[in-house]
């Protein structure tokens, strides 16, 4: 294995190949012409990388974006459009300029840098995974408790119970029929982005800028933007789908490929940033600083905290169904996500031959694990934009922002695309998460 990946790490050195060439071509304008036009095919992908960013990440992102008032929100408003298009093109770029076609990206990361590399890359896809997983045991177990307890007025169970079974329930719906499961959450994501824009326009009457207008010091702002940003690359982020959409377009278009990923992926950013950050203003103006205090406190995504906070039926019983909606969707995804990780760090790193642990065997164990750890963390009960803040941002900025503009910089068949400022943005934005982590050891 390692010896193949050599040689294919080796050949790539010596030569941008087909795929390269057809990059550097694009990249001079050579192919704009004669780019197919915008289809149905394109559209399907960008509704799916936005249902893919669309998650439960921006249930508690206006908590998090609304803590240092208004002028940090607005400069973050200004940042996440472009941080969120030029990353995840760079990393469909990486995947679109490898010479093998059908190689997903821990693959090509393995034929780019060598074996050594690839699981290094594996690890970090399931680092940056897997706590997701976690927070959704947490946002699914409070979700339901305050359900019961604001909206039907009843005594909840006992929190290790209830954990048990509402994650039970979403694990059995993974485990029990993946392809339906994957189409159902599909087709929730419309009635989800429906209710959410409902929710945005519904509480317009509410906004009051009362204590979000000040201007912060110095020091106060740059710690305000610092900390919303690792939160904001979670709630856009879309990495998941990035190595089946780069394949699936090099399938569809072959040398027209990079170019229209750029095309697609700059209108996902876009309706990301209108329809997501156009929710946090809504949120953040309407509850103002001292509730989003209380919902940080209190631990519940923001619909939550409004259903229990205004008397009005339609926010008392949709916020809560759409928390539900969209915790359960997104944990499907990374659930299953996190789930092929963990099966390949294993198959990986301690049986290549796959000689010790037989598949069902090896399947079963990952998911008690999995399971297990999402019920734990559920009884538990830890911050969960705490674990946003320093684990999940963070890693999610070194994949998405760190190693692609790596790559660029080292492997030739990505040459085209270097010296540019937009590398340079993508790497600074990168650095600023990564130093999230050591920010919030001291902040």
């Amino acid at each position: 294995m390692a010896s193949r990946s050599s040689k294919t790490a080796a050949t790539t050195q010596q030569q941008p190949g087909a795929a390269g060439a057809a990059a550097v071509m694009a990249q001079r304008g050579d192919l704009d012409s004669t780019m197919p036009r915008w289809s149905g095919f394109d559209t399907a992908w960008a509704l799916g990388l936005f249902g893919t960013a669309v998650g439960a990440g921006i249930l508690f992102l206006p908590i998090n974006a609304g803590n240092g008032g208004l002028w940090p929100l607005l400069v973050v408003t200004l940042l996440i459009g472009p941080m969120t298009y030029l990353s995840h093109r760079a990393l469909s770029r990486m995947v679109c300029a490898s010479p093998q076609p059908n190689r997903d990206i821990t693959e090509v990361v393995e034929d780019y840098f060598g074996a050594a590399a690839g699981r290094i890359i594996t690890v970090l896809y399931f680092a940056s995974i897997f706590p997701i997983v976690l927070i959704y045991g947490v946002g699914i177990t409070n979700t339901v408790e305050s359900l019961l307890i604001h909206q039907l007025g009843v005594t909840p169970w006992p929190r290790w119970l209830l954990a048990a079974v509402t994650i039970g329930i979403m694990s059995l719906a993974v485990v029990a029929r993946q392809q339906v499961m994957l189409m159902v959450t599909e087709w929730v994501v419309y009635p989800l982005i429906l209710a959410l824009a409902a929710v945005t326009i519904y509480l317009i009457p509410q906004w009051s800028f009362a204590g979000l207008g000040e201007m912060p010091s110095p020091g106060t702002f740059t710690m305000s933007v610092w900390l919303i940003i690792p939160v904001l690359i979670f709630s856009f982020n879309h990495t998941p789908a990035i190595s089946q959409f780069s394949m699936s377009l090099r399938r569809q278009y072959d040398q027209h490929a990079t170019a229209k990923a750029s095309v697609i992926l700059r209108r996902t950013a876009i309706a990301l940033l209108v329809f997501t950050m156009g929710f946090v203003w809504s949120c953040v103006l309407a509850i103002g600083p001292d509730g989003l205090q209380e919902a940080r406190a209190a631990n519940l995504p923001v619909l939550s905290y409004l259903a229990n906070q205004m008397e009005a039926p339609f926010i008392a019983w949709l916020g809560p169904l759409v928390a539900i909606t969209a915790i359960t969707s997104s944990y499907f995804g990374h659930w299953l996500g996190a789930h092929e990780g963990a099966m390949s760090i294993v198959r990986r790193n301690f049986d290549p031959q796959q000689k010790r642990f037989g598949e069902r065997t090896l399947h079963i164990a990952v998911t008690v694990f999995l399971v297990f750890t999402a019920w734990l963390a559920g009884v538990l009960n830890p911050g969960i934009l705490d674990l946003i803040e320093t684990l999940v941002g963070p890693i999610m900025a070194l994949v998405l922002y760190i190693m692609p503009m790596y790559a660029i910089h080292k492997i030739p068949a990505l040459e085209p695309y270097r010296g540019r400022l937009s590398n340079v943005f993508v790497t600074v934005m990168g650095l600023v998460a990564l130093g999230a982590i050591l920010l919030n050891l001291v902040y």
